[in-house]
């Protein structure tokens, strides 16, 4: 029961480290999480984002996030850690195609909206026969904004990053 505990707890403190801009010392805690329970494909994909981000072994680590989500493909966390090892790495096309399966296993899921938004993505103006800043296209769009402002909706993962 300790193990599972710990690497619970371990996984915690990585984020809370990973947040705080500590990566190396995530890192020990990733892989200390995925050594406690390595069949757990979450962990994996953590520490799988560890090796290929702070240790710069891209093969490894995507190999690692990989086998996490074929053992795990409702797991929205390995979407997003499989996308972030992509697109730290140059390859954000890629990236973008994980971001948005994931976003369609789990469209309400934070960290995902949050990495979606952080690339730019626009959506298409409300009344497309407008130009887009045309002021009733830029009201309705806001208005529009408001409304979903927690999720991504289907029509939106169409489009492209700009």
């Amino acid at each position: 029961m300790s193990g599972i505990l710990g690497a619970d707890h371990s996984l915690r403190r990585g984020q809370e480290l990973l947040r705080a801009g500590l990566e190396n010392a995530a890192l020990e805690h990733f892989a200390q999480a995925h050594r406690a329970r390595p069949e757990d494909p979450r962990l994996r994909s953590y520490y799988g984002w560890a090796v290929a981000t702070v240790e710069h072994r891209l093969e490894r680590g995507l190999g690692l996030c990989r086998e996490a989500l074929r053992d795990d493909g409702g797991c929205a966390e390995i979407y997003l850690n499989l996308a972030r090892v992509l697109m730290s790495h140059g390859r954000k096309a890629e990236g973008i195609r994980y971001l948005k399966r994931g976003l369609m296993v789990d469209p309400h899921d934070a960290g995902l909206i949050q990495e979606w938004r952080r690339l730019g993505v626009r959506r298409p103006p409300v009344l497309r026969f407008l130009p887009r800043r045309h002021p009733l296209n830029r009201t309705l769009g806001r208005v529009r904004g408001r409304l979903v402002r927690d999720s991504v909706s289907r029509s939106e993962l169409a489009l492209e990053v700009g």
